[in-house]
């Protein structure tokens, strides 16, 4: 089916990660789809930092992936540096991480999304959500042109009335040399939505040929990369060295002295930034006591001499950023390629959403990404596709895809955005997930594509590789259970806390395991070692299904409820929980609280 400009069933408004995945989703759902992009040029464009993935956001991705998303793939074919981050540690909180060549990673995002059957892209700035009935209509552009949709996505970023500032200075912008969009904000609030102002940062990029790393510690990629793509056989591509560097307290003096030049110090910035991806400002500030913090020299990519300055993201005036860089050891002789700044951008808190992200007061009206109150490419790439997804299912009177807490990290992000308000950027962390040892990064395929292949997400032969990995694991475990060494079945032997599978095999014992892809072997192996964990873990996760399965009717007077507190009235009619499993996590809903809401819900 051929999409035409005109003639549209899911209108996608921004391209970058939220809205590439957004719009292929729904053309792979068989919608007729039209992505509109401020610029071409930067159509999944990595406008900070030039990495994917990493702790909890490495589980996105491989969600993502699992889904029939772009993400993984792409990192895998344009990666210049993988690594499995935490291996020390236990399966649950692995996760990959990857350096990407920004310049090939837009490219191939562009160029996937150009070749989506069903998907037309054209460059527009958008200026307003055309509205009628409380039912969305389509989109009018500052060209002049307007679009008819039957479903709307919003992909803005930090473009919504997008403010850079460095020092004193302060510029319109979405981000550097590119425009804000300054009219949607208006429209949202003219539709009802509330906004609030978030902010975010990033660091300066500098020549790489001005960099002495023969005092810096080298930090090569794994010798044996992982791909991020189930589909990725394995990653062919050489690797680059990042570069870990140290400031010092000469840096941390330069800094101090300059505070009242920096706008989050000055009263220029109010907004909220990211705790956990703070300035180098607010470092020196928080942590007085330390006498350095770590910065890491990643390269952006293959074709280009800028290094991307991870852990010194800053909006001091560039003098300032040039004498801190060069007390460095390692900079002295630094030369900046792009100065590092703050932006400051609109976002509609998501709890005016449904759990589809769907706006509650306009019929397919949907927000994904940074709009929504996140930060992370993983983030807006997983809240995409999903919208993408449900706009597609909707328009062909099919049930909505979700995911639960159980179920995926998607899940936990879209029910913690809807269920709270954020007053800083949220950012996924696997401690966010409480069955994470059942969304590990390494069984995201076995959880997700076979309902993906049931909703139409990802091809058919796809879903059925996933069963032949799921038998062959399951019959490799049966295998581990009824064979013994020593009168010890050989499942137990592996439950040894120094015995791993390869240890098992080195015994003489099921030669027939060691034909078995290292994929298959490693699942058997967590599986089989973390068998007792894994079964208390589902036995919660039945209890909390329970609850979640106890859906509340949106139309619910809460002001009629007896018996609860005044302030889960307030939350619950401002939150409109769609289930009680939702309505127990709101803040200030107590368990006396949700056991009247039981009682009436029975009733």
């Amino acid at each position: 089916m051929t999409a035409t400009a005109s003639n549209v069933d899911v209108l996608v408004v921004g391209a970058g990660h939220a809205g590439c995945e957004a719009a292929a989703a729904a053309a792979r759902l068989g919608a007729r789809t039209l992505l509109l992009a401020m610029n071409l040029d930067t159509i999944g464009h990595l406008s900070c930092n030039p990495a994917i993935g990493g702790l909890a956001k490495g589980q996105l991705v491989r969600e993502i992936d699992a889904l029939g998303g772009l993400m993984g793939r792409a990192i895998d074919a344009t990666g210049i540096q993988f690594r499995m981050l935490n291996t020390g540690k236990g399966p649950a909180v692995q996760a990959p991480r990857a350096q990407a060549d920004k310049v090939a990673y837009r490219s191939w995002v562009k160029y996937a999304v150009e070749c989506q059957p069903g998907l037309l892209i054209r460059q527009e700035t958008v200026e307003e959500v055309l509205v009628r009935n409380d039912r969305v209509t389509g989109v009018r552009c500052k060209s002049g042109a307007e679009y008819s949709a039957r479903a709307v996505i919003l992909t803005t970023g930090t473009f919504l009335r997008g403010l850079m500032h460095t020092g004193t200075k302060k510029e319109v912008g979405g981000r550097g040399g590119e425009a804000a969009a300054e009219g949607l904000s208006r429209c949202l609030i003219e539709l009802g939505f509330e906004l609030g102002r978030l902010k975010t940062g990033t660091p300066a990029r500098l020549d790489g040929r001005s960099i002495d790393r023969s005092v810096l510690i080298e930090q090569p990629g794994d010798t044996d990369p992982e791909p991020f793509s189930f589909s990725t056989e394995r990653i062919e591509q050489s690797q680059l060295s990042c570069h870990i560097a140290y400031t010092t307290e000469e840096t941390h003096r330069i800094i101090r002295e300059n505070l009242h030049l920096a706008p989050m110090y000055t009263g220029q910035i109010e907004s909220e930034g990211p705790r956990y991806c703070p300035s180098i400002e607010d470092k020196v500030v928080r942590f007085a006591d330390r006498p350095r913090h770590q910065v890491f020299l990643e390269p952006e990519g293959r074709q280009t001499h800028e290094v991307y300055v991870n852990g010194l993201s800053t909006s001091l005036p560039r003098e300032v950023q040039d004498r801190f860089l060069r007390s460095i050891p390692g900079l002295e002789q630094a030369e900046v390629m792009r100065y590092g700044y703050a932006v400051e951008y609109d976002f509609a808190p998501a709890c005016q959403l449904h759990v589809t992200l769907e706006s509650r007061q306009h019929e397919g009206l949907y927000l994904a990404g940074q709009i929504n109150g996140t930060s992370g490419y993983e983030e807006a790439g997983a809240q995409g596709l999903m919208t993408g997804a449900n706009a597609a299912l909707k328009l062909k009177g099919e049930a909505p895809f979700l995911l639960d807490r159980s179920q995926a990290y998607i899940g936990v992000l879209v029910d913690d955005l809807v269920t709270e308000s954020p007053r800083e950027p949220y950012r996924m962390f696997t401690s966010r997930a409480e069955y994470r040892l059942l969304l590990r990064s390494d069984n995201a395929d076995q959880r997700l594509t076979p309902l993906a292949a049931e909703r139409g997400l990802v091809e058919r032969d796809r879903a059925e590789h996933v069963q032949q990995k799921v038998k062959a694991i399951r019959q490799g475990r049966e295998s581990l259970d009824r064979t013994f060494h020593e009168q010890v079945s050989t499942a137990r032997i592996l439950r040894r806390p120094d015995m791993d599978l390869e240890g098992v095999l080195a015994l003489g014992l099921l030669p027939e395991l060691a034909s078995l892809s290292a994929d298959v072997r490693r699942q058997i192996e967590i599986e089989t070692k973390y068998e007792g964990y894994i079964e208390r873990q589902e036995a919660t996760v039945a209890k909390f299904k329970r609850l979640e399965s106890l859906g509340i009717p949106d139309h619910l007077d809460y002001r009629n409820v007896e018996h609860i507190s005044n302030e889960a009235r307030n939350k619950l009619s401002y939150y409109r929980p769609a289930s009680l499993g939702q309505a127990s996590r709101i803040v200030g809903v107590t368990p006396a609280d949700i056991s009247v809401l039981m009682v009436v819900l029975g009733r």
